[in-house]
């Protein structure tokens, strides 16, 4: 069994120490820097076996280097950012399977956001960490690939079993609400979701995670193909990628 501690680290981001029970293995996901990961793993566990990261970017690769050097620990993440990823140890490749103590990720290849950037899929422990490339109600924006190919690394996860529990790399779950409420007024999901979500914040709480099953009710960019959505950008008639870009252009400058 696989336990997730969520790590709120600089500004809003989130880093994740799992540990398996069962076999006693610690790893952290995404340690965007040092200290808070440090002060948790010494007072539970005193060590770090594998750091996974999504992908290069510095605020989910901070800590790498400093944590690898006093725990010894290993380094995971894309082949594809083998040169981009400080101190990585264990290149994986799309469909790779990556056993942790007893619990099994699969490597999906998410490019878009970055163009090396993978998510950690375990569907024994119905979980995967997304980092940048999906989060509660919005998505990544796009840096390093097209809008085609962020939408079809979306296209791969929202096919993921329903009950699946996503842990992003952000807490940016109210202003992705608002996004989505702006250019999907009428979806009762998003209504209900405010609630809880302005809950969570006030007892200063994380919002994630979410599951698939919610997003597929809520995440605006999982629903380019709703025809309420086409409506509200005046887009009737446009093709999913081009509601997709017009979407992801307009959430720049939200």
């Amino acid at each position: 069994m696989l336990k997730i501690n969520i790590i709120a680290c600089l500004q809003d981001n989130y880093s994740y120490v799992i540990h398996d029970t069962e076999t006693d293995i610690v790893g952290v996901v995404d340690p965007s820097e040092f200290n808070p990961i440090d002060n948790f793993i010494k007072k539970k566990f005193n060590k770090i076996d594998f750091i996974l990261n999504t992908h290069h970017h510095f605020d989910h690769t901070g800590g790498n280097l400093e944590l690898k050097k006093k725990y010894n620990s290993k380094i995971i993440g894309s082949a594809e950012d083998e040169k981009r990823i400080p101190g990585i140890d264990i290149k994986l490749l799309n469909n790779d399977d990556f056993k942790f103590g007893n619990v099994d990720f699969s490597i999906i290849l998410v490019p878009g956001h970055t163009s090396g950037h993978v998510c950690f899929y375990s569907k024994k422990e119905k979980i995967i960490f997304t980092g940048d490339t999906l989060f509660s109600l919005g998505c990544g924006r796009v840096f390093e690939g097209t809008y085609l190919q962020m939408l079809d690394s979306l296209s791969r996860i929202k096919k993921l079993p329903p009950d699946t529990n996503i842990y992003c790399g952000h807490e940016y779950t109210k202003n992705n609400l608002d996004f989505c409420r702006k250019f999907d007024p009428d979806n009762n999901f998003l209504k209900d979701k405010k609630i809880w979500v302005s809950s969570k914040l006030n007892k200063k709480e994380p919002t994630i995670p979410t599951t698939i099953k919610e997003e597929l009710n809520t995440n605006i960019f999982f629903r380019c193909d709703v025809f309420a959505i086409k409506k509200s950008l005046g887009m009737e008639n446009s093709p999913e990628v081009e509601i997709f870009k017009k979407l992801r252009d307009l959430k720049d400058s939200f």
